[in-house]
């Protein structure tokens, strides 16, 4: 299948573009903001217990957040595949090679990384405002895939992160006039390939959604700290490692040991802490949390 004449730029305001990729992160975190709210505003799925925050310390916690995803996102990429990045800041030619880590216009974030800010944040939010910390989380785990499935569309959208060769019905070759026209070539090639972000999209997306709404809903596992975080932990961790084998490695990248990538090398931490989680929320009774401060 040929890779669609897609325009990564959805509007034009002046010296302005609206990419595609920008409003998927504004999607993921307004629909996300307003998940959240409800997930809060339902005291009964908490019970013996009560949601860790207010809907108005959510409103402060959103900030929080997108500043973890954008600069963790960023950092992340940058530690775990581009290193190269943070010593051009002292040897760079030029000032566009110095600063090449600001440049998030020019793409490359990582979801271990935006995760890992995003855990930062909620944990001298949860300080600040005398929060149980594991509750918070739980709080937040289950609005995550819903920006994980608008990132994975939008990377579709942008010809990129795509998967190995195949010969599946369904493979695309990613490579069109537009990406020629960008690169003077095509980055993947013209082998058909596996549409990888849509895999994650439905697996790291749709499918952990639907898995933690049961969670949250239906199983009333908020009522054990910790639970629906580990069970996010290892949902995506055994997604993105499974779908790293379709997935094609980043440049540099595709010579790790036993087959590995660095997708899955980063998610064997996940998995590990997410159970860790899981088994220690298991054991323990429902916990009955203090009454949230008010902002």
């Amino acid at each position: 299948m040929p890779f669609p004449e897609f325009d990564p730029v959805l509007i034009q305001l002046g010296p302005l573009p609206i990419r595609w990729y920008a409003l998927a992160y504004v999607l993921g975190i307004v629909l996300g903001w307003v998940y959240a709210a409800r997930i809060l505003k339902s005291p009964r799925v908490w019970l013996p217990g009560k949601p860790p925050i207010t809907t108005t310390q959510l409103d402060d916690l959103v900030l929080w957040i997108t500043l973890g995803i954008i600069l963790g996102g960023r950092f992340g990429y940058a530690l775990f595949y581009k290193p190269v990045m943070y010593a051009q800041l002292f040897t760079g030619e030029t000032l566009g090679e110095r600063f090449e880590l600001f440049q998030l216009w020019t793409g490359g974030m990582s979801f271990h990384g935006g995760f890992l800010g995003v855990c930062v944040a909620v944990f001298f939010f949860a300080r600040k405002h005398k929060a149980n910390l594991l509750s918070l989380g739980d709080a937040i785990a289950p609005v995550v895939p819903i920006g994980l499935a608008f990132g994975r569309l939008a990377n579709f959208i942008n010809g990129e992160l795509w998967g190995r060769t195949t010969d599946v019905p369904w493979a695309i070759r990613f490579c069109n006039a537009r990406i020629e026209q960008l690169y003077g070539f095509c980055p993947a090639g013209n082998e058909p390939r596996h549409p990888s972000q849509l895999y994650e999209a439905g697996l790291e997306g749709i499918v952990l959604l639907g898995i933690l709404s049961l969670g949250v809903w239906k199983w009333r596992l908020l009522s054990k700290p910790g639970y629906i975080t580990g069970l996010f932990l290892v949902g995506y961790g055994l997604a993105r490692a499974a779908l790293e084998n379709v997935r094609q490695p980043d440049v540099g990248l595709d010579q790790l040991p036993f087959g590995l990538t660095m997708g899955m090398i980063l998610s064997v931490p996940m998995i590990l802490v997410g159970a860790w989680l899981i088994r220690r929320a298991w054991m323990r009774p429902p916990a009955v949390t203090a009454e949230p401060v008010e902002a």
